[in-house]
């Protein structure tokens, strides 16, 4: 694995481990144009100025185990009236994500430990990218846009100069694929 690019971190004020999903990018990118979809799996992560090739290995070591999932976002939620995001379905996988890289990196909870049962969600708008009517509209727009299926095969680390960006991929780990991804394994079991 390469060394992160050091000029990069020295810049950055804060890191995560996030799951891009590029099926949700056209529903998104309108809300938030600095950050592309993702779902989170730990955040706030090491200090940028801190990660170095050993917390790149440690954390690919973590995923070690965890392999490539679909998922479908089919429903909008809200946290309050603040935040619209898409509620990936099965959250299992992201959950176990996160377990996995909490486990390998105790010193930092999700979120800092303000939310013990942390929720995997894709967020589209939030109070910081959207007024209460843009928040209203969009939720609307993405219910009548749902379901989405997505591919889940990588998990990134990435660091910012702020918590809106922008961002940049510090390293990429490929989940490797299953055996027979699921609707292939449905597809075999009925075709026989």
């Amino acid at each position: 694995m390469p060394v992160p690019d050091a000029q990069w971190l020295r810049r950055a004020t804060k890191s995560a481990i996030v799951v891009p999903v590029p099926e949700t990018d056209h529903l998104v990118t309108r809300h938030r144009r600095t950050v592309p979809a993702h779902v989170t799996v730990l955040y706030p992560f090491v200090a940028p100025r801190d990660i170095d090739a050993r917390t790149v290995a440690d954390l690919e070591a973590a995923l070690v185990g965890i392999e490539a999932f679909e998922c479908e976002f089919s429903q909008v939620g809200w946290f309050g009236s603040e935040v619209v995001w898409l509620a990936p379905e099965p959250d299992e996988h992201f959950r176990a994500l996160t377990q996995a890289v909490c486990e390998r990196f105790p010193a930092h909870p999700p979120y800092g430990g303000e939310h013990p049962d942390t929720v995997p969600h894709l967020t589209v708008v939030d109070h910081r990218t959207g007024d209460a009517h843009t928040r209203r509209r969009a939720a609307a727009e993405l219910a009548a846009a749902l379901p989405v299926r997505a591919w889940i095969d990588r998990v990134h680390l990435v660091a910012g100069e702020d918590e809106h960006g922008p961002w940049r991929t510090v390293a990429t780990f490929e989940l490797p694929a299953p055996l027979q991804r699921p609707r292939e394994a449905a597809e075999d079991y009925f075709a026989s």
